[in-house]
């Protein structure tokens, strides 16, 4: 069996992380999503969740509605673009871009380290980005 949520690489429209982000939404609505991952916003902290909702220019609760109205992941991204802003392809690629690199040679390399190391894997040297890691926590390559 695959593991429940797709990687943070999984596009939708073209985008990173929505897929991701819509399965743990759905897994925590069913009691489902595995233990020590969060949902939502953590006060005082940015996550991926809250940059998504940021970049889309939406709150967690838009989000969260979104998924629970149901549809595909297109119908669920479109009624979101709706909501806030619809960037355009180089945006896309902007954001497509810095999340996919978040923790390499950036402000968030230290929590990398620091996630890697509680993961118990700080000999691995190819995991660059927190992307590679979420991969190799869930049993893919990264």
């Amino acid at each position: 069996m695959s593991f429940p949520i797709r990687s943070p690489h999984a596009c939708v429209s073209g985008i990173v992380l929505v897929a991701r982000l819509i399965d743990k939404v759905r897994l925590d609505d069913a009691g489902k999503l595995p233990t020590g991952y969060h949902i939502g916003l953590i006060p005082g902290k940015r996550t991926f969740d809250d940059r998504f909702c940021r970049f889309l220019g939406i709150s967690w609760e838009t989000f969260t509605a979104s998924v629970r109205a149901g549809g595909s992941d297109e119908e669920i991204l479109e009624r979101c673009l709706a909501a806030g802003r619809r960037p355009d392809a180089e945006q896309i690629e902007v954001w497509n871009t810095f999340m996919q690199k978040r923790g390499w040679r950036d402000t968030g390399t230290p929590s990398l380290l620091l996630s890697k190391e509680e993961a118990g894997l700080s000999q691995r040297d190819d995991l660059l980005t927190f992307f590679d890691l979420m991969d190799v926590e869930e049993g893919r390559k990264p």
